[in-house]
């Protein structure tokens, strides 16, 4: 039997991880400038914690039971599930610039797979409604990513928008912020085992800070970042 060549798969999740990936992802702080504005955070350690508390408590009970959730449905070709768990995923976010960043990039994504010849992408590239994880586990599914890796790559790709929107925020210097992402893939590894072990009755997470900074941004007098 020959062996499974991993490698055409963990360079297209390379691709789908880059920053320069055109998604538009780098112009969203996900409430991190509105919570360096108010003075919460103003060190390394507090855009630690800030992350950090995103990743065990949102993404690994959220965003990540999810993405398992929408990749399965992709395999079986659900359309049901699909539905279901996109629809699911958009009514969990809890502000209008939360929602509103999710689904900018979830219409980019479709829009770039469609044109990468990923066929299944094209009808989603016309909605409103397609969410981030829906068309990132399209892309695993479609680009046979495995599961661990996809997860993990999910997780980074955001760790990373979020430690250089810190490094102009806060500030903080090059070195800091490539500390903070060693510190970061210890967590990310938590947050992926804790997601694989989270049933339906057991989805769902918020936290009211960055909830509330999500809110206050909305008004806030000078930005650099949409949300």
């Amino acid at each position: 039997m020959t062996p499974f060549n991993a490698g055409p798969a963990r360079r297209r999740l390379w691709q789908l991880i880059s920053p320069t990936l055109p998604v538009g992802a780098y112009s969203y702080s996900t409430g991190l400038e509105q919570a360096v504005d108010a003075g919460w955070i103003g060190s390394e350690e507090a855009v630690r914690d800030w992350i950090s508390a995103q990743l065990l408590r949102v993404h690994a009970r959220v965003d990540l039971p999810a993405l398992l959730r929408l990749l399965a449905a992709w395999q079986r070709q659900d359309q049901q599930a699909l539905e279901y768990w996109n629809d699911w995923l958009r009514a969990s976010r809890e502000t209008a610039e939360l929602r509103a960043e999710d689904l900018a990039q979830g219409r980019a994504l479709a829009r770039l797979l469609a044109d990468l010849g990923v066929a299944a992408a094209q009808p989603w590239a016309g909605r409103d409604d397609a969410c981030w994880a829906t068309l990132f586990a399209l892309a695993g599914s479609e680009w046979d990513i495995p599961r661990q890796e996809l997860l993990e790559g999910y997780l980074w790709s955001w760790c990373e928008n979020q430690v250089a929107a810190a490094v102009k925020l806060v500030p903080l210097g090059q070195t800091q912020g490539q500390r903070l992402l060693m510190a970061l893939s210890e967590t990310i590894a938590s947050a992926v085992e804790q997601a694989t072990m989270v049933d339906d009755a057991g989805m769902g997470a918020g936290l009211p800070g960055v909830i509330l900074s999500s809110v206050l941004h909305e008004t806030q007098y000078s930005r650099m970042f949409r949300s």
